[in-house]
């Protein structure tokens, strides 16, 4: 079977997570910290391979990103894909 995303990317939110938390003004820290207040618990290293798109995300994290970038969960979709 066939995957959804080719090659060595493991998600297809990363290129938007990035662009959005640097428009907002936010490091990958304090991107970190926002979430946890949301109980959405991804590490500084962790929100860095999501950007770079070697790491999964799961749903919550999805929501959390979403909730604190400011953005609908589509939004965080690259479009191109």
């Amino acid at each position: 079977m066939a995957r959804i995303i080719d090659g060595s990317s493991m998600n297809m939110v990363g290129k938007n997570v990035r662009q959005l938390r640097i428009a907002k003004g936010l490091s990958q820290q304090a991107l970190s910290n926002k979430l946890e207040t949301l109980a959405v618990y991804i590490c500084r290293g962790s929100i860095s391979r999501i950007e770079d798109m070697q790491r999964t995300v799961t749903d919550i994290e999805l929501y959390g990103l979403a909730e604190v970038l400011g953005v609908s969960i589509d939004e965080l979709f690259d479009k191109e894909k």
